[in-house]
């Protein structure tokens, strides 16, 4: 396992956009700036299933 302070001080992607809209760059990202997140798929069936609560009158 890497250190995970060797990270701190790696180089940021790119950005786009300003204020509210900026995000980075998707076309400069590589595997090692994202997380690994094995469940993401299984976890979006599940939350997409979930039936929505009604709204509750005031």
């Amino acid at each position: 396992m890497a250190d995970p302070l060797d990270k701190a001080t790696s180089k940021a992607p790119a950005t786009l956009g300003e204020g509210c809209l900026s995000r980075y760059d998707p076309d400069d990202m590589s595997p090692e700036d994202g997380t690994e997140f094995p469940g993401a798929a299984e976890l979006w069936e599940q939350l997409q299933q979930e039936p929505e609560d009604p709204p509750k009158p005031a």
